[in-house]
């Protein structure tokens, strides 16, 4: 069952992972009177500078997050993005496809001809999935500013 957990983590790519970190790093730390440069969110998050400024151009054009350019231009979140679910972002930077493919990898793997693990982590994915695409941005940076939750911000 260990194995299973640990392949649920690796559904997440890295960019994924950054991209969740980032957006709630701008949750809790931007507003539309404060934006914040990709230089002042790197370093907190641990995340390459220029690497994070793809992220972030891509989650901006697909209206995760907000920005403006010029002198007092960054990124933020606006409330209507804090309303947006974790799902929104994956979506944006892996494509929910990624989270519904075969764990080994093979091309075929379906409900109808199902690989041998597929039987044992289809419910668990499923809910992952449904919890994924009900748990806002606010509901996690709200988490994070009553201590519920961690992150190394």
């Amino acid at each position: 069952m260990l194995y299973l957990y640990y392949q649920f983590i690796f559904m997440f790519s890295n960019s994924s992972k950054y991209a969740i970190k980032a957006v709630l790093y701008l949750a809790l730390h931007a507003s539309e009177d404060n934006k914040l440069m990709v230089k002042d969110i790197c370093k907190p998050i641990n995340v390459p500078k220029a690497y994070l400024s793809k992220l972030l151009q891509d989650l901006s054009r697909h209206r995760i997050v907000s920005s403006t350019r010029g002198p007092k231009g960054g990124f933020y979140l606006s409330e209507l993005n804090k309303d947006l679910f974790v799902m929104d972002i994956v979506g944006v930077i892996d494509g929910k496809n990624k989270l519904e493919s075969c764990l080994l990898s093979l091309k075929d793997c379906s409900k109808d001809k199902p690989c041998p693990l597929h039987h044992a982590v289809s419910s668990s994915r499923s809910k992952m999935i449904k919890s994924l695409e009900s748990t806002s941005i606010r509901e996690l940076s709200e988490n994070l500013g009553d201590k519920k939750a961690f992150l190394p911000l």
